[in-house]
Formats: structure tokens, sequence, C-alpha cells
């Protein structure tokens, strides 16, 4: 049988500035009261008329990025996977902010911490998939 995803993870080659592993989950945390207040925001405006529903499109693709992003990393163990995941949930988020911020600029302000953090995940993710090459 494989090795758990925790073993897994620990074994792989990490920068020196990586966090601790322990410091994922409150971020996350934080991160997702963030995010469910503020899409729920832009989504209640859909539903309501009040925005289109092409403004959440990015929206909704960002939250189905976000969450492949733990089965490709370690329901998989995919580096490669989680690095173009991650690309994609930073995209997304990007576009997201861009198409909401004539209507609801709070959002935007309020999705700097999860847009500072998924930059950070960036460039993290990419750096562990480069070092673990093989």
């Amino acid at each position: 049988m494989g090795m758990n995803t925790d073993t897994w993870y620990q074994q792989l080659i990490k920068p020196s500035w990586a966090p601790p592993g322990w410091l994922f989950g409150p971020v996350w945390t934080v991160l997702y009261v963030i995010m469910a207040v503020s899409f729920g925001a832009v989504f209640y405006k859909a539903a309501t008329k009040q925005l289109s529903w092409l403004v959440t499109l990015p929206f909704v693709l960002n939250l189905v990025f976000n969450l492949a992003f733990t089965p490709l990393q370690f329901g998989l163990k995919n580096n490669l996977l989680a690095a173009m995941d991650i690309l994609l949930v930073l995209v997304t988020l990007i576009w997201a902010m861009a198409v909401i911020f004539p209507y609801m600029r709070w959002v935007v302000y309020a999705n700097i911490p999860y847009l500072l953090w998924v930059g950070f995940a960036t460039i993290l993710q990419l750096t562990i998939t480069y070092l673990n090459w093989k």
C-alpha cells in the first residue's frame, strides 16, 4: 500500500520559505469565510437579476478550480496538475475581481487577502513542482 498523504507531502522537497503545514488550515478558514460572504453576495445579485449571470462565471470557475486543488494535490498526489490548477485559481480570481469591480467594489477589496494568498500559493506550488520534477 502507498504512503499516506501526510507522509507523501512531508517528503516533498519544499523551499525554505514554505510556511508550516499547520498554517494552511487557519488561513483557508478565514479565506473561505471571506469567499462565502463576497461570492454569496455576487450570486445573490445575479439570482435577483441585479447582475448578469455572465458576471458570476469567473466566480463559479474559481470555486470549481479552488475545490479541485486538494483532490489533485493530495488525492492524486500530482504536483503538475495541482500547479496547473492553482494557476487557474489565480487567473479566475483576477478575472472575477476585474468584472465585479464596476458593480460591487467591496467584493474586490474583501478578496485582496485571497488574491495575496493565492499569488503566494501559486509561487509555492510552482516551486514545489519544479523541485520535485522527475
